[in-house]
């Protein structure tokens, strides 16, 4: 880990595409407005930091720890968010697009996506026990060998989760889209 280390900073309107980004640990930052688009991050701590209006689209996050850390309105296409630190990763997303983004095999137990685009996110092989899927659109996102126990469907949308190769006991879904869950075996339910 690099020694540089920030705390309560606000980054605002930064290209950091264009300047690069500095490594080190960045702790209860916020980074408003900014572009990290392509970038290689490496050797990179943010812990309870905040991301408001940023675009990580195409980012390389790998090694890079993610400890409490807060999305709103960010764009996060094509992320691995299975190449950071799996040690103690905790997130929380609101209004963002996470578009073919990637969560395989991670431990990802009671996180909150609100009001968020997940069309054709790999959750394969991912513990997502307890997450709540607020207002989202999951099209096309792959769940198999997934644990989905307790997690709250309620008002998510376009959702297709096979239970015979998922673990979805006492899961919470609703009418009409936990058709979802039926798709496999292309009935009418009307």
């Amino acid at each position: 880990m690099a020694d540089k280390y920030f705390e309560n900073q606000v980054f605002e309107k930064i290209d950091f595409s264009e300047i690069g980004f500095e490594s080190g640990e960045y702790e209860d930052c916020r980074f408003i407005n900014c572009n990290f688009s392509g970038i290689q991050f490496s050797d990179v701590d943010f812990v309870e930091c905040e991301f408001n209006d940023c675009d990580f689209s195409m980012a390389k996050i790998n090694n890079t720890a993610l400890k409490g850390v807060k999305f709103s309105n960010c764009k996060l296409l094509g992320l691995n968010f299975n190449d950071c630190n799996p040690f103690l990763l905790s997130l929380y997303f609101e209004s963002s697009n996470l578009n073919l983004s990637s969560f395989y095999k991670l431990k990802l137990k009671a996180t909150q996506f609100k009001n968020c685009s997940l069309q054709e996110v790999d959750f394969i092989e991912s513990n997502l026990m307890a997450a709540v899927f607020d207002n989202c659109d999951l099209s096309g996102a792959m769940f198999e060998n997934t644990i989905l126990e307790k997690a709250d469907f309620r008002t998510a949308s376009n959702y297709t989760i096979d239970p015979e190769i998922n673990q979805i006991k006492k899961a919470k879904f609703s009418f009409p889209d936990v058709a979802g869950l039926l798709s496999k075996y292309d009935i009418k339910i009307q």
